[in-house]
C-alpha cells in the first residue's frame, strides 16, 4: 500500500520528532540518574501524604517509590504533555492548516480517496510519537541500574496507552479542525478539552464529582490509575482503541463531505 500523503508528512516533521525524543531521553535519563539520591528523602516523601498534593501529582504511594517517583515527574504530566503537543498539533493542522495555506487543494488532486487520506493522516498520528515515546520508555527501564525498578511490561503498556490517547487527542483535533475550518480554533478547543481531562483524572481521587465522571476522561484510561506497578487493564486498552476507532471513522464521514478548494 502506497503511502506518499504520510510520508510527506512525516518527512515536514522529522526533525521536530527528533528533537523532542532527544529531548525526553536527557529528562527521562535525568529523572533515573537522580532516584539513587531522592529515594530516602524523608521530606520528599512527605509531599504526598497530603491527598491534595498526592492527586494533583497524579501519585499513589509514596513520591520516592519507583511507581511515584516515575508517576509523578513523568508519566502522569510530562510525557502525555509532549506526546499532546506532537498528535493535537498535527491533527489541528493536518486539514485545517493546510486548507488555510492553500494545499489541501493540491492534495486532493492527488489520485487517492478521501478514506485513504484520512487513514494516512491517522498513521502520521500514530507514528509522530513513537521516537519519543520509545525513548522515554528505554531510558526508564534501565532505571533497574539506579534502584529504579519497575515491572517492564508495566512500563511498556502504559507507554503504548499514553501513545493511543494522543492519536485519540490527534483525531478530535483534526475533527474539529474539518468542522470549523480554522486550524486555531482546533488547537484551542482540543487543549482545552485534554486539559479538562487532566484535571478530571487528577482531581478523581479527592474530588466526588470528579470521580463520579472519571470514566469519560482519557486521561484517567491511560494514567489515571497504578498503571506503572500493575500495568493498564484491558478495559482501558479497549476504551482507548474504541474511542480512536470511532473517531477515525467520524473523520471519514466528515472529510468525506468536505468541499476541497
Amino acid at each position: 500500500m502506497r503511502t506518499d500523503v504520510a510520508q510527506i508528512d512525516l518527512r515536514l516533521r522529522r526533525r521536530s520528532m527528533l528533537w523532542f525524543a532527544a529531548g525526553m531521553a536527557i529528562y527521562a535519563f535525568m529523572l533515573v540518574a537522580m532516584y539513587p539520591t531522592v529515594k530516602s528523602d524523608a521530606s520528599l516523601g512527605a509531599l504526598t501524604e497530603n491527598p491534595t498534593v498526592a492527586a494533583l501529582l497524579g501519585v499513589s504511594g509514596s513520591f520516592t517509590s519507583p511507581a511515584g517517583w516515575v508517576n509523578g515527574n513523568l508519566y502522569a504530566n510530562f510525557l502525555p504533555l509532549m506526546i499532546l503537543l506532537l498528535t493535537i498539533g498535527y491533527g489541528a493542522s493536518s486539514i485545517a492548516g493546510q486548507s488555510e495555506d492553500g494545499s489541501l487543494g493540491l492534495v486532493a488532486t492527488l489520485p487517492i480517496s478521501r478514506r485513504r487520506l484520512v487513514r494516512e493522516k491517522t498513521l502520521v498520528l500514530a507514528l509522530l510519537a513513537v521516537p519519543l515515546a520509545v525513548a522515554t520508555m528505554a531510558f526508564i527501564l534501565l532505571g533497574r541500574h539506579y534502584d529504579l525498578t519497575l515491572p517492564a511490561g508495566a512500563v511498556i503498556g502504559t507507554t503504548v496507552a499514553v501513545l493511543v490517547m494522543g492519536v485519540d487527542f490527534g483525531l478530535i483535533a483534526m475533527i474539529i479542525g474539518v468542522l470549523t475550518g480554522s486550524r486555531g480554533l482546533a488547537l484551542g478547543l482540543t487543549s482545552a478539552l485534554a486539559a479538562a481531562s487532566y484535571m478530571v483524572s487528577s482531581l478523581a481521587p479527592i474530588v466526588s464529582w470528579a470521580h463520579t465522571i472519571r470514566p469519560v476522561s482519557l486521561f484517567y484510561w491511560a494514567v489515571g490509575g497504578d498503571q506503572l506497578t500493575a500495568g493498564p487493564s484491558f478495559s482501558a486498552y479497549a476504551v482507548l482503541a474504541l474511542v480512536g476507532v470511532g473517531l477515525h471513522l467520524a473523520a471519514v464521514v466528515l472529510i468525506g463531505r468536505l468541499d476541497i478548494l
